[in-house]
């Protein structure tokens, strides 16, 4: 991404250093301004600007985007009028899996999306523009803010670039040592120089940073903007340091109501209990919106203002008297955030990180080295942001006591899908789709860990604040057996309550081709780079199968399919009519193919011919080089052969005529371990060399 930015915020950060955040800001009236809001499950309330949102985008918007979608809804078997504009309230799901999860997430969104023609013509297009919220975790994250903090462009040229201001993910470039393997290298001293320069210049206001604040700075080369192929390795932009989260509400497609309302999903470790393991289901789940980092969790029910959430409350009240912190939620740190897996994966005894190869590794781990060096840390593993909800809710809250909160992946209790934000009762949603990019079996495809967790989180802890989740095979082996884990399915169909007791779930996994090609979607969640030729065949495989649906028996796609999705879609509108209207014909036939079905589940035998293996479509290294140049090599090698034979020949020739001369021995070669070598702050501007805007002179 380049510079798109310019046409969103009145601010464009100019400098990597504008990641720090702004400290000793004057607060707004602490006597008049509820900087912290509580609730509970039984009087549970949404940030008030969320509901304002929702409402002007169902008024402006979304009615009308049912309209363009299903037409009169006809071809469903139903006349679209007699729903009386009461139609359901949608939101989108999109999991964790790094770069993986985030190139699904951007594919299958793109298979949903109106402005594709193809889309548009299978009629799963259509579906994005009448969803009311979106989520991210991890992976999902990324792709979420990297449509938002580009003005929601067309998604493929989000992701390949556009030839103008949108340069693409760039995901050639590895995100820890994007020059190559060799760290000392001078163009990755100059990438880890700005990463270093932009933490220090948050450690400097006072502000403990971590691991996951450089691996927030490298999320937002790739994902956000001001970052192109041309200045990756110098620092004449930001390279997304300075935005906001809470700058989304000026971004215009925002402010036209135009995007879904986003909710980006991050666990909490418990502070001082130094976990490395999964959490349980009763550690704290938060969710950040533009306006709030809140929990609706009954052990917690808060959210506090996110443009202040750097600052230290007690009681929800800053510590220090009138003074506040903003400029905290740098939206490379909040992605960073929700995707913080390293007190899971970072053994600090062998200096690894497990599941990285070795160059990734590397890289982050050198920066980090170099980090602590120079600043104060606080807790390494985690993301370390303030206590906004000190004091409160001490017999419930684990956390009421801490200074602070430790962040981490959204997935760190295996709830891979952030699906929690879309169960929250006071959101009133109907139907959430899933698109399910998790990699649970050694083939890395899904087999519902991520379902079963969430639903007995929901029973378990969440059973007062948050709705059910529908009906779903009970094991991972009944997932995988059923086949429900490897093409759409609906789930919670036909509810027996009104208004029914469980929003429907419409899954669409990453799943094998269902025409039997060869599977490259399913690679590694650590995989941190990837060719523009993969990236390209894993978007055009992943749009394939999100518009085709599966007829059982075969490999052929369902020519009803996008009908099928409409029907799901529109199905709990139903129930708001104020008599039950029947399910039509079209539609009852769909779901007789498409629903789960607890007492009469399907079998995986109804999806033949399914490759499970990953097969890489461009693969890298010596033996990929040689497999692809085997004939030229060997054409190469015969010539040499000749050129050597020739050679010696007249080697043994020339030593008859020339006496043999003798010459010294070279002594071996070694770099001096001791002699000194750059510094990091060698391959940064200084930063009285950087240009700072205007607005920081003026605070």
């Amino acid at each position: 991404m380049f510079s798109i930015l310019l046409l969103l915020v009145p601010v464009l950060a100019q400098s990597v250093i504008d990641y720090a955040p702004s400290t000793n800001q004057q607060c707004p009236d602490i006597t008049n301004t509820h900087f912290v809001r509580q609730f509970t499950p039984a009087n549970q309330t949404l940030h008030p600007k969320e509901q304002e949102y929702i409402t002007a985008r169902n008024a402006s918007v979304i009615s009308q985007a049912w309209f363009d979608w299903l037409g009169d809804a006809s071809s469903l078997g139903y006349d679209l009028d007699a729903f009386k504009g009461l139609f359901p309230t949608i939101g989108i799901a999109i999991p964790g899996g790094g770069l993986r999860a985030a190139q699904y997430g951007a594919a299958a969104l793109h298979a949903l999306d109106a402005r594709n023609d193809t889309a548009r013509n299978s009629h799963t297009g259509g579906l994005l523009q009448v969803a009311t919220y979106i989520s991210g975790l991890s992976g999902g994250s990324w792709v979420t803010g990297s449509l938002l903090f580009n003005d929601w462009p067309n998604i493929p040229d989000l992701v390949f670039g556009d030839g103008n201001d949108l340069s693409g993910w760039l995901l050639d470039l590895p995100f820890a040592t994007p020059d190559g393997s060799n760290i000392f290298s001078e163009d990755n001293q100059y990438f880890f120089g700005s990463l270093l320069w932009s933490v220090m210049a948050k450690a400097k206001a006072g502000i403990d940073t971590s691991l996951t604040d450089p691996w927030a700075r490298m999320i937002s080369y790739h994902f956000l903007n001001q970052t192109s192929r041309g200045n990756f390795f110098s620092n004449d932009s930001a390279h997304g340091a300075g935005q906001l989260w809470t700058d989304i509400p000026n971004i215009p497609s925002f402010r036209a109501h135009q995007v879904p309302f986003p909710l980006i999903v991050a666990d909490s470790r418990p502070v001082g209990s130094n976990l490395t393991t999964v959490l349980d289901l009763d550690a704290v789940v938060y969710e950040i919106t533009p306006f709030e980092l809140a929990s609706y969790d009954p052990n917690l029910s808060a959210g506090v203002n996110l443009t202040f959430a750097g600052t230290h409350f007690t009681n929800g009240r800053p510590e220090n008297g009138s003074s506040c912190v903003s400029g905290f939620d740098q939206a490379g740190f909040i992605m960073g955030s929700s995707a913080s897996l390293f007190n899971q994966i970072l053994d600090f005894g062998r200096n690894t990180i497990a599941g990285w190869s070795d160059d990734d590794s590397k890289g982050l781990l050198y920066v980090l080295s170099r980090q602590l060096q120079e600043v104060r840390t606080r807790a390494d593993d985690v993301a370390n942001w303030p206590n906004p909800f000190k004091g409160l809710k001490n017999t419930t809250f684990v956390d009421s006591d801490a200074d602070w909160l430790e962040l981490i992946d959204g997935a760190s209790n295996l709830e891979n899908v952030p699906y929690g934000p879309h169960f929250v009762k006071a959101r009133n949603v109907d139907v959430i789709v899933t698109l399910e990019a998790s990699a649970d079996d050694p083939n890395h495809w899904p087999n519902g860990t991520a379902q079963l967790t969430t639903a007995r989180r929901l029973s378990d802890q969440l059973l007062a604040s948050h709705q059910q989740f529908p009906p779903i095979p009970q094991s991972f082996d009944d997932f995988v057996n059923t086949g429900v884990n490897a093409r759409p399915t609906f789930f919670g169909c036909d509810p027996t309550q009104r208004p029914p007791e469980y929003p429907m779930v419409i899954y669409l996994p990453q799943a094998p081709p269902f025409n039997g090609d060869d599977p490259i979607i399913n690679s590694a969640t650590f995989r941190l780079t990837y060719t523009q030729k993969y990236m390209q065949l894993f978007f055009e495989q992943v749009f394939s199968n999100a518009i085709s649906g599966f007829v059982p028996g075969t490999n052929d796609a369902d020519p009803d399919y996008g009908f099928c999705l409409q029907c799901a879609a529109v199905d709990r509108a139903r129930y708001k009519a104020s008599t039950i209207i029947d399910r039509s014909d079209f539609c009852t036939k769909c779901f007789k193919q498409y629903c789960y079905d607890e007492t009469n589940p399907p079998s995986r035998s109804d999806l033949p011919n399914r490759k499970l293996v990953f097969v890489d479509p461009d693969p890298q290294g010596l033996l990929s080089f040689l497999g692809r140049n085997k004939f030229s090599l060997l054409g190469g090698l015969l010539g040499l052969i000749a050129l050597v034979g020739c050679l010696i020949g007249g080697l043994i020739w020339w030593k008859k005529k020339k006496q043999r001369v003798q010459y010294q021995r070279v002594n071996e070669l070694h770099d001096d371990m001791n002699s000194p070598g750059k510094k990091y702050s060698d391959f940064v501007r200084h930063e009285s060399t950087y240009e700072l805007p205007e607005y920081r002179g003026s605070m």
